[in-house]
């Protein structure tokens, strides 16, 4: 199914200039001028002069008037579309099939390439914080159309995800200009009384088609999937890349298969006379409609082996909608590192580690890029902050557990409160209480005292806990603590589960 990004950029003339003069004057409102016949206007405005209440289209006379110390700027529409179209081919390293939508917007059709990034939503987080950072204002949506998103970029919070098949429902109740139609054809639908893209939907297409062209009814249909729209992507600026053109549309699966097994090992070739491999390599079919579709796929280590490139891409291909048949397909290496000549292992010898790198790429292929880590020991007393989370591949820094001090095999994120009786005071738990299920325990190892690491911070100065390992009848073993002594108020928790 296809999934369109729409990046909007409310204030790109005036972020623009503000980057190239080092963001200044960081307190004056800023606004681009041009002459429009005799008369000169504001192009654009940045969001303090637009909470001034200025507009584009705004008279310069008027706008000064209206704000005495207003910052202005020569307008240079084709600099901005020329920068825009630079973004847009950044814009190629979150998926193969990019479009510049000027003058202030981008489309990116994400299909078969969110995974790679966390899916939809830390995709658009990812897009929406790394434009932040280089001082553009942006809003994002993704939809299943590039009209819906586009709409929804506009008129929804900053960064919107509309579930596959569920634009109609929202499109609905959004303003007619939403539809990309121009200013002239919306004021003649409001005086009709149809102000909201549901008005226009509840209209019979011949009468609307007689009186306002055929704009009006194509717009709605390509924002609600009912009419293709082809995006005009960008080619990727990529040195390996290659190519396959077909007398007759293909759309079998197997078929795409051979093709993926044909592109793979040409791509293998150039790679190999470079001493390269690919860490992303992006997989287009172009649609006899002219819709392009797509699937990428990432390595965890450098490979050029086209036997595994081709069996990560396969499982992707489910992804791409051959529609009435695909005509060109083109596999690009986007992302490549060095890599060396190796000697193959031979029979019986220890898989070495491009094995494990397969390995590891089918399974983050499968569950995703943040379900594949590896548990990485850090210098602390603190249990919850003695381990984190590392690549899969990533290299040993050296640091180990203390072998002489046994850990729970699960380690819960967040210490959970239980219920305690204790024959003693201060002695370890006879009977618990946790989530509801009283468990008698039948063992008990402990304490192990640990203390609060007071160089980071005031209030762990005087914290104490008192680590119990148990083992209730049934054979379950947990590990609890006691966050201070009994007399002292103290409180039960459950920390982990089960024996290292």
């Amino acid at each position: 199914m296809r999934r369109v990004v729409c990046v909007f950029l409310p204030t790109w003339p005036t972020d623009l200039w503000r980057r190239r003069h080092g963001g200044k004057p960081p307190d004056e409102p800023v606004a681009a001028v041009a002459q429009e016949g005799p008369r000169r206007v504001l192009t654009a405005v940045d969001r303090a002069a637009r909470g001034l209440r200025l507009r584009p289209g705004l008279p310069l006379t008027q706008a000064q008037a209206m704000v005495p110390g207003l910052h202005l700027i020569d307008a240079d529409p084709e600099g901005d579309a020329a920068a825009l179209h630079r973004l847009a081919a950044w814009c190629l390293r979150y998926a193969p099939l990019v479009a510049p939508d000027p003058p202030d917007g981008i489309w990116i059709d994400v299909a078969g390439a969110t995974h790679l990034h966390g899916g939809e939503a830390a995709l658009l987080a990812s897009l929406r914080r790394r434009l932040g950072r280089a001082g553009y204002r942006a809003r994002v949506a993704l939809a299943d159309t590039p009209g819906a998103a586009w709409a929804a970029a506009r008129c929804l919070p900053p960064e919107t995800v509309l579930p596959p098949g569920g634009q109609r429902a929202v499109l609905l109740d959004l303003p007619l200009w939403a539809l990309r139609l121009d200013r002239e054809t919306v004021s003649s639908l409001s005086q009709l009384g149809l102000t909201r893209i549901a008005h226009l939907a509840e209209q019979p297409r011949g009468p609307l088609r007689l009186r306002f062209g055929g704009e009006p009814a194509r717009r709605l249909d390509q924002a609600l999937g009912l009419a293709p729209e082809p995006l005009a992507t960008l080619a990727p600026p990529v040195a390996h890349v290659v190519r396959l053109a077909f007398a007759e549309p293909i759309g079998a699966p197997e078929t795409l298969a051979r093709v993926t097994g044909r592109l793979t090992a040409m791509l293998a070739e150039d790679l190999t006379r470079h001493g390269l491999g690919a860490r992303r390599l992006d997989l287009v079919f172009r649609r006899v409609d002219g819709l392009d579709q797509s699937v990428s796929i990432g390595t965890a280590r450098p490979s050029r082996d086209p036997r595994h490139l081709a069996r990560l891409l396969s499982e992707r291909l489910g992804h791409i909608d051959p529609g009435h048949g695909l005509d060109e397909a083109r596999l690009a290496a986007p992302q490549v590192e060095r890599l060396e000549a190796r000697q193959l292992a031979a029979p019986g010898e220890e898989p070495d580690a491009d094995a494990m790198a397969e390995l590891v790429d089918r399974l983050v292929l499968r569950l995703g890029p943040g379900r594949v880590f590896r548990r990485a020991p850090v210098e602390s007393e603190w249990p919850e902050r003695a381990v984190r989370r590392v690549a899969p591949l990533s290299p040993a820094t050296g640091v180990t557990w203390p072998a002489d001090l046994p850990r729970p095999g699960r380690l819960l994120p967040v210490p959970e409160p239980v219920a305690v009786l204790a024959a003693l005071p201060d002695a370890p738990p006879s009977v618990f209480t946790w989530r509801g299920t009283r468990r008698r325990v039948a063992r008990a190892d402990g304490p192990e005292r640990i203390f609060g690491e007071w160089w980071l911070a005031d209030d762990e100065v005087a914290a104490t806990r008192d680590y119990y390992r148990v083992e209730d009848e049934t054979g379950a073993r947990y590990w609890l603590f006691r966050d201070a002594l009994t007399q002292e108020g103290a409180r039960w928790w459950l920390h982990g589960l089960g024996e290292a």
